[in-house]
């Protein structure tokens, strides 16, 4: 409040600094959703391991259709993310401004965040029990597991992400 700042310490525009720190939000949620798309990845390559390792009914658990439906729905998830995420950062590189990027990164970290509790879901499935021990096996499951909220959560909420978007849309 009523705070003077010399002329040659203003950085940009005057009177814009809450614009500036809202732009670099989508850098902040650009890394959130990468990381939160190399977590869904490590569930599948865990899952199908483990699944390849498993024997159940007298066959490897990655044999049964169910699980095999499960492994291909996290793989096609996790493509779909990072698609959008290789879109974002071709835009940026094309010179499109962070300012009209806002909704289109605010939708990818939510489809980030959805994917990766949705993979740390199924993935403890496929590890049952095993996916609530620290050791062993499901470790890293049960490591991530504990990350979704903080994950989804941080750089904004979901729904405060949904509604950055519909703003941005003129909705």
């Amino acid at each position: 409040d009523n705070v003077r700042v010399p002329i040659a310490n203003l950085i940009g525009e005057e009177g814009e600094g809450f614009k500036y720190t809202m732009i670099n939000f989508n850098h902040e949620r650009f890394v959130l959703t990468v990381q939160m798309v190399r977590f869904a990845r490590i569930c599948l390559e865990e899952s199908i391991s483990f699944a390849r390792r498993r024997k159940t009914f007298g066959k490897r658990l990655i044999d049964h259709q169910v699980i095999r439906h499960k492994v291909a729905e996290m793989a096609r998830q996790i493509e779909g993310i990072h698609r959008q995420l290789e879109n974002y950062a071709y835009q940026v590189k094309c010179g499109v401004p962070d300012s009209q990027l806002g909704g289109y990164m605010a939708l990818t970290k939510v489809g980030g965040s959805k994917l990766m509790e949705f993979c740390v879901r199924e993935a403890s499935q496929i590890f049952g029990g095993q996916s609530f021990t620290r050791e062993g096996a499901g470790g890293r499951v049960e490591r991530i597991y504990r990350e979704v909220r903080v994950m989804a959560i941080g750089g904004g909420s979901e729904e405060i992400m949904y509604n950055l978007a519909a703003k941005q849309s003129k909705l």
